[in-house]
């Protein structure tokens, strides 16, 4: 079973992090700053870079009168920034507004298993448990069972 990971508005030509996702994100722990940083760090070579991949307050900030006409809070708002994938290095070998159709349409279509997302969860609370005891979630394996029993019964 997938699960859609954001919603794009093309009024504003930026995403959101789909409501359900991002309440399934909440209860596993996968949520810093927003429910898709950890899916950033693969998109952009497997490394904490990734998780900035959203960082682009000045692109929020440009649709902030239109996001609050919408009764969208702009910090949620997923802009993609074409900059933010390239490097420079031995490249790059498209144009931003290339690199940025690009991108639109992949998270358009992004949906992740839900076991890969739990797999992710299990994972990060093995770091959490290590490192950061405080965030370890005890009761994962009941909240991955209660999130499996609600999704079956939502495509029923």
């Amino acid at each position: 079973m997938t699960i859609k990971i954001f919603d794009y508005l093309p009024d504003l030509d930026c995403f959101v992090i789909n409501p359900r996702y991002r309440a399934i994100a909440d209860q596993l722990g996968l949520t810093e700053w927003h429910a898709a940083v950890w899916i950033g760090r693969l998109f952009i070579l497997d490394n904490d870079y990734g998780e900035h991949w959203f960082d682009n307050w000045d692109l929020r900030e440009q649709l902030k009168t239109q996001a609050e006409e919408r009764g969208l809070d702009s910090s949620e708002l997923m802009v993609i920034n074409p900059r933010r994938f390239e490097n420079g290095d031995d490249g790059p070998c498209h144009t931003p507004e290339f690199r940025k159709r690009f991108w639109t349409d992949v998270l358009k279509a992004l949906e992740l298993d839900l076991e890969l997302i739990f797999d992710e969860a299990r994972m990060q609370n093995q770091q959490a448990q290590k490192y950061v005891p405080q965030e370890f979630i005890a009761d994962l394996e009941t909240r991955i069972a209660r999130i499996r029993e609600q999704e079956k019964d939502s495509t029923n």
